[in-house]
């Protein structure tokens, strides 16, 4: 676990653009269980969630249609609620960081890790915006 004054300013760069940090499994699962769009963001202190993941997903956001609910947990902090994001990834293994896009509850589009780590922040928002003209 890391400590709470270390991962806030990470945690930040998220909520401040619209994200609800989740931190139980039960809000994930309740956020996902709802009809519409979701996009979930699993974060990390990693290099590539500071300079890749959460700057993409930051970016993707400037969007004609964009999902209809945000949420983020965080990986070796919310262990119960990453865990439960993870469980909702299957058949997608567990990777930090990650970024998938539900619908009515479904996997409709993923982000592993290796999709992240050293492609450009805007790469990685344009792959998001394309899912979102396709599925919100």
């Amino acid at each position: 676990m890391y400590p709470a004054e270390i991962v806030q300013p990470m945690r930040d760069e998220l909520t401040a653009v619209g994200f609800t940090q989740c931190n139980s499994a039960e809000n994930v699962s309740s956020a996902l269980s709802k009809n519409g769009t979701t996009l979930v963001v699993v974060n990390s202190v990693c290099g590539c969630a500071a300079a890749n993941a959460r700057p993409g997903a930051r970016m993707s956001l400037a969007n004609d249609k964009v999902p209809e609910q945000l949420i983020t947990v965080f990986a070796g902090v919310d262990k119960e609620a990453t865990a439960e994001a993870r469980n909702q990834m299957v058949p997608f293994p567990p990777s930090s960081p990650s970024i998938a896009l539900f619908k009515d509850g479904e996997l409709v589009h993923m982000l592993e890790r290796h999709h992240i780590e050293g492609r450009p922040a805007e790469l990685i928002a344009e792959n998001l915006k394309d899912a979102y003209n396709a599925h919100c």
